[in-house]
């Protein structure tokens, strides 16, 4: 990466100067982590670590560093946690005084450190060699101190900091979460790990919300508080029924219409009742709803979450959306207000 300090030109326009600079120190992180090699190490990696949370001992990936590694270290952890291998953060010095009861017998223990040769993690690992427990060390070269000690070592290689004194922790540390995220993911999906799963382990949040089955969601069902109609029946009388449904509460903003054999051919919105008395004034009340539904409308299955919602809403610009059964039958209505109360979506 060009070091050379800044000319006065370059002073002159400091928003250029940042702007170059920026980009350089992107370019040199986007660089370490492709010069990252996946080889057999990595794939031993993710056997060892396989055999440990999903084989007959049940362990944990326990992840320890010290600085910057360590931070990097406890966001690899969490990965590992939020895409169903157990993992937690250990700091090597504590390890020391007490901590060291955290590893349990079958756990796999990761350890950071880029030069190899940080004292604690170094120490950590000695250790953990004579009690058998296997280590995977992130370093910068195998042949480090940290990276003869481990059952596995997995090198990033030679990296110039993005930092002009090449001193200050940056693209190195960008390339080992890099590659400590390619293992926790490549260990995920071998394990199958899927959006239930995902959802079981993050029920809070946003995350969770747009994981939830649309059904869940779900305020308007028919049955409890919203009719369906058939598409003969006038306006008036398909509002008259919506309205018996909920007298005096929250009315959907849609009538859902069937066809003889009960299944969806129609929604009638408030906008399409708007229009009907834009082109025929107070007749509309007696004309058939179906004559200004709009057919074969957008729909949701039982079987689809609630970020299908929010992707159908923001591609298509619409307010309603029927959710129906497997025989295309409707059981009800998500409403754009009901992803607005979920905090999925911007009112």
């Amino acid at each position: 990466m060009d070091t050379t300090p800044p000319t006065a030109s370059d002073k002159t326009h400091p928003k250029a100067d940042q702007t170059a600079y920026a980009r350089q120190v992107l370019a040199s992180e986007a660089g370490a982590i492709q010069n990252i090699v996946i080889g057999d190490s990595f794939h031993a990696a993710v056997e060892l670590i396989l055999g440990a949370s999903g084989g007959e001992r049940h362990g944990a990936v326990v992840v320890g560093g010290v600085g910057k590694s360590g931070l990097i270290g406890a966001k690899i952890s969490a990965t590992f946690a939020s895409t169903g291998t157990p993992s937690h953060f250990l700091h090597p010095a504590e390890a020391m005084h007490g901590d060291l009861g955290r590893i349990r017998r079958g756990d796999v223990v990761l350890l950071l450190s880029y030069g190899g040769s940080t004292d604690e993690v170094v120490t950590l690992a000695t250790i953990l060699r004579q009690d058998a427990v296997p280590v995977i060390a992130i370093v910068g070269q195998a042949s480090s101190e940290l990276g003869r000690l481990a059952s596995v070592a997995l090198p990033v290689g030679d990296v110039t900091e993005a930092c002009a004194l090449n001193l200050a922790p940056s693209a190195s540390t960008t390339a080992m979460l890099a590659l400590g995220d390619a293992l926790a993911l490549c260990v995920s999906r071998r394990r199958n790990f899927g959006v239930d799963d995902f959802r079981k382990i993050h029920p809070g949040g946003a995350l969770g919300r747009q994981l939830m089955s649309i059904t869940e969601a779900m305020r308007f069902r028919v049955g409890k508080n919203m009719p369906v109609v058939q598409a003969g029946v006038s306006v008036q009388e398909a509002f008259a029924q919506a309205e018996a449904f909920a007298p005096g509460g929250r009315r959907a903003g849609a009538l859902l219409v069937v066809d003889d054999k009960g299944g969806l051919a129609g929604i009638f919105t408030d906008g399409d009742l708007r229009r009907s008395f834009i082109r025929h004034g107070s007749s509309a009340w007696t004309m058939p709803v179906g004559s200004f539904m709009t057919r074969n409308p957008r729909r949701l299955t039982d079987s689809s979450l609630v970020r299908d919602a929010v992707q159908m809403v923001r591609e298509f610009r619409i307010d309603e959306l029927p959710v129906v059964d497997v025989d295309g039958k409707p059981l009800g209505l998500i409403d754009v207000q009901d992803l607005v109360s979920l905090k999925v979506i911007e009112g």
